[in-house]
């Protein structure tokens, strides 16, 4: 089997943008494997020289040029790294910001972090995600009214992650709230959640998918069996029909494909980019 490919993330920040544009490309190489290392908060000679020393023990240890992802906004340290390794390096600035400002016709702020100081959006991302954790899985219905979308489903179905993930990537505040028997036996919404019908949105899974899931947190319980959660699965559906929910399947998707989902259908608009 061939040895994996190192491959560098360079940031003279978090490295959190380098990191997610640059899997997102190998993402489209599933037959080769990668050696991923992150360097961050490259802001200085010898931050670079200590990057530089790594991806050069690459080399002569690997045998081939190693692949790095750049995001670093100083022009000087940019040159200095490629005079001084032998690798690809893939410059996000130089591919992106250069043809900007050349349509814009004026010149980038060449600031590092532009997208990460501490400002509105960081603010609203934090109450966001306060917000959230508060409304996890009904612990909290003071304050509902302040929700942009409540999420309804069995339990395990993915509330709570995609709650998460909607808060932290695009400001939402959102609650989820658990379907229960007694909610089945009632052929009824939650009282909690009535008055907010317009913001609800339904999760569903499979049920095979849902008995896997729950026999890692309770196994061989009734709460688990592949009979029970069936008839959870079916009781919820049809109560999310019978109330004109919108309702999502999350048993293959993602929960980035389930938040951007639940984003153009319940119509949102996030609050920072």
């Amino acid at each position: 089997m061939e040895s994996p490919r190192s491959v560098f993330f360079l940031s003279d920040r978090t490295g959190i943008t380098v990191e997610n544009l640059g899997n997102s490309l190998l993402t489209q190489f599933e037959e080769v494997s990668f050696r991923r290392v992150t360097i961050r908060f490259i802001q200085s000679r010898t931050a670079l020289q200590h990057a530089i020393d790594q991806i050069n023990r690459a080399v002569n240890e690997e045998q081939k040029k190693p692949i790095v992802f750049l995001s670093i906004v100083d022009e000087e340290l940019n040159r200095e790294l490629r005079e001084k390794t032998q690798a690809l390096t893939l410059d996000f600035f130089q591919a992106f910001v250069a043809p900007l400002e050349k349509e814009l016709g004026v010149k980038s702020a060449h600031a590092a972090g532009r997208s990460h100081g501490v400002n509105y959006d960081y603010f609203h991302r934090m109450e966001a995600i306060s917000f959230t954790q508060m409304h996890d899985d009904g612990a909290a219905t003071r304050n509902l009214s302040e929700a942009e979308v409540i999420l309804i489903g069995v339990s395990r179905c993915g509330k709570t992650p995609t709650s998460l993930y909607l808060a932290l990537q695009f400001g939402i505040r959102t609650a989820n709230f658990p379907l229960t028997p007694d909610d089945f036996a009632d052929h009824k919404l939650p009282s909690s959640i009535q008055s907010f019908r317009s913001k609800l949105f339904g999760l569903t899974i499979d049920p095979k998918r849902l008995s896997q899931i729950r026999q890692e947190r309770r196994a061989d319980s009734h709460y688990a069996s592949l009979e029970n959660c069936r008839q959870e699965v079916r009781s919820a559906e049809a109560l999310m029909e019978q109330q004109k929910i919108p309702m999502l399947d999350t048993t293959s998707k993602s929960i980035e494909e389930i938040a951007t989902t639940i984003i153009h259908q319940a119509k949102l608009s996030r609050h920072f980019y």
